[in-house]
């Protein structure tokens, strides 16, 4: 009696735990959120492109993390165009990082970089703004990363404007 009682709840706290954890993996991919369609102020659309880039698959036998569109990257704010898509996942970030290019999870860890904020959708056009006086021409890549699981999920090489 005691060991099927036992038995019992190790297997509710079990099923429970991978319940929760299959949810909060799972949740992304079930329920989507809408696609942005965020625009440039009009401050923003009068300042010069500094640099631009295209998201790439850093690699094409992983289904799961991967990216695609183009970004631009102006004085005050990053911009993530209509044309961006990447695969759902849990707690996605915009990351300015100095080095490039970027292929791996192993290319980003150890650098020091300048977290933009969270992803706020999946697909569409996005702005994110730029801490003021940082020297854009030390960013050489765009990154999308997954912070929960630490993982690279797409990264986009920046062309500097006039470099």
């Amino acid at each position: 009696m005691k060991r099927g009682i036992i038995s019992f709840l190790l297997g509710a706290i079990l099923g429970t735990g991978f319940g929760v954890a299959l949810g909060f993996f799972a949740f992304p991919f079930v329920f989507p959120p809408p696609p942005a369609a965020e625009t440039l102020s009009a401050a923003d659309k009068s300042a010069a492109v500094k640099a631009t880039g295209s998201f790439v698959r850093h690699d094409p036998n992983d289904p799961i993390h991967w990216g695609k569109g183009s970004v631009e990257v102006r004085e005050q704010s990053l911009f993530l165009k209509s044309d961006f898509e990447v695969g759902p996942g849990p707690k996605y970030h915009v990351y300015l990082v100095p080095k490039a290019p970027v292929r791996s999870s192993g290319d980003v860890s150890g650098e020091m970089f300048v977290d933009l904020g969270r992803l706020r959708a999946f697909k569409g056009s996005q702005r994110y703004d730029i801490p003021a006086g940082l020297d854009l021409k030390r960013f050489g890549s765009v990154v999308i990363w997954c912070e929960h699981f630490s993982v690279l999920i797409a990264p986009a090489d920046l062309a500097h404007a006039g470099a």
